[in-house]
């Protein structure tokens, strides 16, 4: 059986995740490919541009996600939308996101993971922006970061996960009940 570069992308971001970017090396990922490290690395030049293939596309709908949110804001009928998106990305990209916040802070000059931190911080200075007290800010950064925190870490803490679309509708309601409050322009 041979292995793509879809099955050896989704090895190296389970063991990333898993065992950490710095912790992972590229014999660990051939192993568990069942490849060789020189078949990896024709696949990929470097451990970096694995990382790029694994999570670069994560950061890409999270960029899309962000421009119409810019453009028409978050008032009551754009708000459903965007929390529909953003559950709908974190359900997707699991690991991923495990990945921005757990490791994100410690990997520095990592391009993909800047491209990932800088994506965060422009999540971040949005509701900062169009938020107007402490406690909207907070709303925001309880539901939105919890949402994410909650689904990136359940694997890691062995819990059971319930089915995807209960998740997701019980997810979209209660950010939507944590955020019914904040008044946004």
């Amino acid at each position: 059986m041979s292995t793509s570069q879809d099955d050896l992308r989704a090895i190296a971001l389970a063991e990333f995740a898993s065992a950490g970017y710095v912790g992972t090396s590229l014999q660990r990922i051939a192993e568990l490919a069942g490849l060789s490290k020189s078949s990896v690395l024709y696949h990929y030049g470097s451990k970096e541009q694995l990382l790029e293939a694994a999570i670069g596309p994560a950061v890409d709908r999270m960029e899309e996600i962000l421009v119409p949110l810019n453009a028409v804001g978050l008032a009551a009928a754009n708000r459903q939308e965007f929390l529909e998106e953003f559950v709908d990305f974190l359900l997707q990209y699991r690991l991923e996101v495990h990945m921005f916040i757990n490791q994100g802070p410690a990997l520095v000059d990592v391009p993909v993971i800047d491209r990932a931190n800088a994506v965060i911080v422009r999540l971040a200075e949005f509701f900062s922006t169009h938020t107007s007290s402490v406690e909207e800010k907070a709303r925001f950064g309880v539901a939105l970061g919890g949402a994410a925190y909650m689904l990136s870490t359940a694997r890691n803490l062995g819990l059971d996960a319930p089915p995807i679309d209960e998740t997701r509708a019980a997810l979209v309601t209660i950010l939507s009940e944590l955020l019914t409050p904040v008044r946004i322009p």
